[in-house]
This record gives C-alpha cells, sequence and structure tokens, in this order.
C-alpha cells in the first residue's frame, strides 16, 4: 500500500475537466490522477497543529470567548491547492450567523447579522431564506468555497453556550428554518455545511463529553433537522461533532456518519470534522469522516502512510474520501471559477439585515399597551450596561463571530429614527457600570426622563456554557431597581438565550429583539417607535426558575458525572420531553412558553377545519381564516401541534406552521398540510423492532392555535 501513482487505466489530468462528464465522474478521475502524497496533502486543511485542548481548556477556565483562538486560525481556513492538477486553494469560511473567521489577512468584513436563535423566532422559511442569501452571497464575494452552517443543534437547556448559533429547542422549526438557510446558501454555488453531527448540545468539556441516549430519542429529536437538510436541501457537507457518542467519538461514529448519513439518508457529501475534533486516521476514515480541519494532525503523511503500511487503512477509503468532497466542489463549479474577490454591497445587505431584524423580535409583554412608545415625548434616557447600550450587540463569541463591515449604536439609532418620523425628542444615555457603581446616576437619569428605555440582555460564547440562567453582571438587580423609578419604562432584552427575570412583574413591556448585529440600533428604534411591528415567536421556552428545567436536580443529564471511564458523561434521561414537551409533560408553566408572541395588533384565529381522508396515511390539511382585529399592519403565526398515541410520547409536537402578514381589518386563509411522507416523519414514531419509523394505530389529536400553550381548536385522526 505504498505505491505513489494511483492505478486506474489512462487517468490523465485532462480527464477530470471534461465539463460533459457527471461531478461524481470528474471527481473519480482526478483522485485516479493524482500520486499518494498528493491525496494525504488533499485530506486536510494547511494549519500548523496546535494544542487545541490545552487552548480551549485554558481559555474556559479563564472564561474566554475563544475570539483570540479564532484569531489565529482566520488566515489557515483552507487546503492548499495543487496548481500541476488543477485543484484549487479551497477556501472555508464560519458561518452560520453571516460570514465569519474565513480564509484570509485579516478575517474580511461582512454583514453581521442577527443571531441564529432570532431568525428563528420569526417563524418565517421565506425571511430565512433571505437571511441564508446574504450569507451565500457574501460568502461568493469573498471568494470562498464553504460556509460552515447551517447550526442544526437543539437547545437542550437555555444556557447552552452555542444556543445563539442554533435555531431552537424543536427539530420540526429548526429543520425548516435550516432548509431554508442552506438551500439560499447553495443557490449562490457556495457549499453548505450542516453542524455539529450530533448532540453537540453543550460546550461543557465539549472536547471530552461522553452522550448517552436512547434510539428514538436520537431520532425523533437530535437526528431530525439534519435529516431534514440532506434530505429536502441537498445538503453538500456536514460537519462532525467534538463530542462522544454512546462512548465513540463523533467523528469516529460509523452508525451515525455511515449507516444513518449515507445508508438511510442517501447523503452524497463529504463530512468534515470540526476543528481539531478528529481523533485517529483509520478509525475516523473508515467510519465514514472525509476531511480533517484546519491541519495534518491525524490525516497526515505520517499517519495515513502508517495505517495503509498496517492495512488498518485502504487506499479505496482514501479515495473516496477525496471523491466525496470534489463531487460536490465539481457540482458547484468551483473549480473553474477563477479567485476573484469583489466588494459587498453593506448598504445593501444592510437594509435586508435591518428588515429581518424587525421581523423577529418578540414583543413578550406590553401592558396597558405601552409600545409602541408615541415619537414626539419630550426626552427618552437609554440605560444599561456597555455592551447593550453603548455599541451595536454582534453577540456570538467565538469562531463564528462576524467582523461588521459597518454598525449603528443605539443612540445612533434612535436619533435617526426619531428625526425620520420628525420628532424632537432628546435621547439620553447612561452607561451603567458592571459592578453598578454608578447605579444612583441611572437612577437620576432615569427619574428625570419621560420615558425610559432599559436595555439588557446576554452574549454567549462557543467553548463555554453560561453558570446560570441568569444575566450576568447583576443585571436583574440592576433592571428590579430602574424599574421602581419612572412610569413609562420598557424593558429592551439583546439576548443569545431566554434568561431567568425575577424583576418581571414591575415591568409593563418586555420586548426580546437578541443580539442583533449591525444594524441594532435601527432595529431596536424601530420596534420601539412603531416603524415596525414585532411578529417573532419564542424559539426556546423561558423558564420561570431554574428548578423548573430539566437538569435542576440531575447533574446526570447536565453536565454529566464520571461514571468510572474518566470522563464526564451526560445522560438524555428525560427522553423526549425536552422543551415545550418538557413543560408540558411535567405539568410546568414557563413564563413565556415555546410559540408565544405577541403584537401591536390583535388577530383573530377562526373556521379552523382539519380535512384527513385517508386518516394519517395521506397529506392532512388544516385550514384556519386569521383576521387583524387591530389598527395596525402585523403578521400572525399559526401553529399545527400533534398528539401522537404512542407511549412516552410528550402532549403535543408541532408539525406545522405559517406565518401571514394582514392589514388592518383584513381576513387570509392559511393552509397548512401534514404530510405523513415528509422528511419529519409527523405522523411517526421511532420502531425498534423495524429499526425504522412507524405509524401506530390510535387516536391522534390535532392543536391549532398560536401557541404551544395556547392551541384552542382541537381535532381528532383515528388510525386503525
Amino acid at each position: 500500500m505504498t505505491d505513489t501513482r494511483a492505478t486506474a487505466d489512462n487517468a490523465t489530468a485532462s480527464d477530470w475537466q471534461d465539463t460533459s462528464a457527471t461531478p461524481r465522474e470528474r471527481a473519480e478521475r482526478l483522485v485516479a490522477a493524482m500520486t499518494l502524497e498528493q491525496k494525504i496533502a488533499q485530506l486536510h486543511g494547511a494549519m500548523e497543529t496546535i494544542d487545541i485542548y490545552g487552548l480551549s481548556a485554558k481559555a474556559a477556565e479563564e472564561g474566554a470567548d475563544l475570539e483570540q483562538l479564532a484569531a489565529q486560525i482566520s488566515v489557515e481556513r483552507h487546503v492548499t491547492g495543487i496548481e500541476e492538477l488543477g485543484i484549487p486553494r479551497f477556501r472555508i469560511t464560519n458561518g452560520p450567523v453571516g460570514v465569519g473567521m474565513g480564509d484570509g489577512t485579516p478575517s474580511p468584513p461582512a454583514t453581521s447579522l442577527p443571531m441564529t436563535i432570532g431568525l428563528a423566532a420569526s417563524f418565517d422559511p421565506e425571511l430565512a431564506h433571505a437571511y441564508g442569501d446574504i450569507i451565500g452571497s457574501e460568502t461568493a464575494t469573498l471568494g470562498q468555497h464553504v460556509l460552515e452552517g447551517p447550526g442544526l443543534c437543539l437547545h437542550r437547556t437555555t444556557i447552552a453556550g452555542r444556543n445563539f448559533e442554533y435555531f431552537s429547542e424543536d427539530p420540526y422549526l429548526s429543520g425548516v428554518m435550516g432548509v431554508a438557510v442552506a438551500r439560499a446558501i447553495q443557490d449562490h454555488d457556495v457549499i453548505a455545511m450542516a453542524k455539529h453531527y450530533v448532540v453537540n448540545d453543550q460546550e461543557y468539556e465539549r472536547f471530552r463529553t461522553n452522550i448517552e441516549l436512547d434510539e428514538h430519542v436520537l431520532r425523533e429529536l437530535y437526528l431530525l433537522p439534519f435529516e431534514m437538510v440532506v434530505k429536502d436541501a441537498e445538503i453538500a457537507a456536514v460537519m462532525s461533532a467534538y463530542n462522544r457518542i454512546r462512548g465513540v467519538y463523533a467523528t469516529e461514529c460509523r452508525p451515525t456518519l455511515t449507516d444513518i448519513l449515507r445508508t438511510e439518508w442517501g447523503f452524497t457529501g463529504y463530512v468534515q470534522s470540526d476543528f481539531w475534533s478528529c481523533r485517529s486516521a483509520a478509525g475516523s476514515l473508515n467510519a465514514g469522516l472525509d476531511h480533517e480541519m484546519p491541519d495534518a494532525k491525524w490525516l497526515g503523511e505520517t499517519n495515513v502512510r502508517a495505517a495503509l503500511s498496517d492495512t488498518s487503512l485502504e487506499i479505496e477509503t482514501v479515495d473516496r474520501a477525496l471523491v466525496r468532497r470534489y463531487t460536490q466542489m465539481f457540482r458547484f463549479g468551483q473549480f473553474e471559477r477563477p479567485y476573484a474577490p469583489g466588494e459587498i454591497d453593506a448598504q445593501a445587505h444592510g437594509a435586508i439585515a435591518r428588515s429581518i431584524g424587525t421581523q423577529i423580535a418578540v414583543l413578550l409583554k406590553n401592558d396597558g399597551a405601552l409600545l409602541p412608545l408615541d415619537p414626539h415625548v419630550g426626552s427618552i434616557a437609554v440605560i444599561g450596561q456597555s455592551a447593550f447600550v453603548d455599541e451595536a450587540c454582534l453577540g456570538g463569541g467565538g469562531s463564528s463571530k462576524v467582523v461588521p463591515l459597518y454598525t449603528v449604536s443605539p443612540l445612533d439609532g434612535l436619533r435617526d429614527v426619531l428625526a425620520d418620523l420628525g420628532s424632537s425628542a432628546t435621547v439620553t444615555k447612561v452607561t451603567v457600570a458592571d459592578d453598578l457603581s454608578n447605579l444612583d446616576e441611572a437612577r437620576r437619569a432615569a427619574a428625570d426622563a419621560d420615558v425610559v428605555v432599559l436595555m439588557a440582555g446576554l452574549i454567549a460564547t462557543e467553548g463555554a456554557d453560561q453558570p446560570h440562567a441568569n444575566m450576568l453582571n447583576d443585571q436583574n438587580r440592576m433592571l428590579a431597581e430602574l424599574l421602581a423609578v419612572g412610569e413609562t419604562t420598557i424593558v429592551v432584552l439583546k439576548g443569545s438565550n431566554p434568561v431567568l427575570m425575577p424583576w418581571i412583574e414591575a415591568a409593563p413591556a418586555v420586548l426580546e429583539v437578541w443580539n442583533q448585529g449591525a444594524e441594532d440600533g435601527h432595529v431596536v428604534a424601530d420596534l420601539l417607535l412603531g416603524v415596525a411591528n414585532p411578529s417573532g415567536k419564542v424559539p426556546t421556552s423561558y423558564p420561570r426558575s431554574e428548578d423548573d428545567t430539566l437538569y435542576a436536580g440531575h447533574p446526570e443529564r447536565y453536565p454529566g458525572t464520571d461514571e468510572g471511564d474518566g470522563y464526564p458523561v451526560i445522560r438524555y434521561s428525560e427522553g423526549l420531553q425536552m422543551g415545550y414537551r418538557w413543560f408540558h409533560g411535567q405539568g410546568i408553566e414557563p413564563l413565556f412558553g415555546f410559540g408565544h408572541g405577541l403584537s401591536y395588533t390583535s388577530f383573530e384565529l377562526a373556521d379552523v377545519a382539519v380535512d384527513a381522508p385517508g386518516g394519517v396515511s395521506s397529506p392532512v390539511t388544516v385550514t384556519a381564516a386569521v383576521t387583524n382585529t387591530g389598527e395596525r399592519a402585523g403578521a400572525e403565526v399559526v401553529q399545527v401541534y400533534l398528539g401522537v398515541p404512542a407511549a412516552n410520547q410528550p402532549p403535543k409536537r408541532l408539525v406545522g406552521f405559517q406565518k401571514v402578514a394582514l392589514e388592518p381589518d383584513t381576513t387570509s386563509q392559511v393552509t397548512v398540510t401534514i404530510d405523513p411522507a415528509a422528511s419529519n416523519h409527523p405522523f411517526s414514531v421511532w420502531d425498534y423492532a423495524t429499526s425504522s419509523f412507524q405509524t401506530v394505530a390510535g387516536d391522534y389529536t390535532v392543536f391549532v392555535g398560536t401557541s404551544a400553550d395556547d392551541t384552542p381548536h382541537t381535532a381528532t385522526i383515528t388510525a386503525g
């Protein structure tokens, strides 16, 4: 196995340049023309190997957000090209909240978009497509070949450090939005990469943790968004996770990388390691990993040649890995495309980001219709800690952080929008110290202003989970004390995750805008002043107390326990009761439940009908009439849930939704189709006897409403 030249007959470097051949054929011809040395050089990234495990542990210990580490690798996100074969430098950039750390010096700036958790709050696949369109367009403009995103892990806990770049606690919502984003990215001939496959649902000890969970839980929750993007978006690449799965590292787990991903789902793309998640040469390649990033720690000359020599690895397996990646590169015309980075239209893309931002905000509370504000007030005081009032809240610490083309601060945004509305209101700001040492100054400002806008929040980061579900730097006390001062006081939350709100009873109005990105200042002003009407819905439940979470009193669920192997084991012993399924199954009322979201107008849902001519064996159609009964234009989301008559199932699962925009005093018909053949298996449960999704006999309850906790319309479908 030490031959230096491939053995295919008549293979030359020019054979693969025949554009009339299929991408797969061209890839096979190219690999056949390569020497072993060239093949090994193409199995991995070009970065010089560093001690990522030591650096990550040090960053976590010191509470760093890995930005310095990310900066080190920003210039090394590529595979070196081979000029004599015409193989281009393969350029990779991070996502999924915009074009993050890319291949360049320095990492090229791009449009800083709202966090993915916020995008999910829109419940709008068309908006997700617009989001992905910006990312795909800018990736292509900057000459990159791969965008590492969308992120599809679920929000199993509200404290997970990377929830900001994942969509939600629900697999169907996450899958629908992920499909839309992936399709839009790939429309620009850019490879989209679903990550982090799979159950990388926490950052705590992510290089060591072992995840134990039942097969039906894995299939019905955590694998489902990945299955949807493979089948519905034909995604070109998947990134394997850091963690162990049932004792085996995700990069060496053949059941997930090959048996499920390829044999069952039909995935034809390639699998890349997360950065430094590769743990072996023969073991990883044999399991189904195809590409190591960012270096050659395992898939370099020494290890691969040794594995070939001792026959723990076959040359055909090496060829397979390269063919898989090259097939996708040929699919998107990346071999023929010259490297010619262009200029991003910052203002045009910023305008789209601003529009997206206004449509993802969730109006959590609005007693007495305090919002929107009258723009012609005398004075507005903006008060909060520096991260939320001084500059645009870009959010998302770690390798996905975007270097922004420009930003709009909260004060600049408010002043711009007030001026556009012809208002002469004055806007002042008090930046509260992180230790609250100048809280008296903030109290005086609040007492003197006609309107007080309190800005608070959370900026999570890759590499570390939050220590608890509260906002940091004693922001709860800051809010509680300042809410007691002014009569017209609004809380604007800029969150990466849902947070606890012990001050909620004192807050008449609470608006969750998430980490907005570059257009933060304009978006918040548009929402506060009624230029835009918030229409977002909660994508991940807000607990009233940390005692109400699935991990409270259960360290085996999180952060895990050492069961004798020397590393943490996290057991998903809650089964399918995660997210709103947990709250429903346990009979616990969340503070703000999944799907909740108010508006500056009001809606009525009527004439709900469920048509199921074939029971659950053919598509079921749900129709409803939605009327805007208020005085402002707005949007509502009709949500359809299903109760499945099988043991250990939660009371409801989301199976369909549709967002509809309405002018005042108008009605629109909404139709939601639930197809039993869809990739999310809406009527099915995992059957251990057949190792497949199956429907069961019994009564299926269809719930229709506007949140998981508000589904007044029901119907029953009986399956024999």
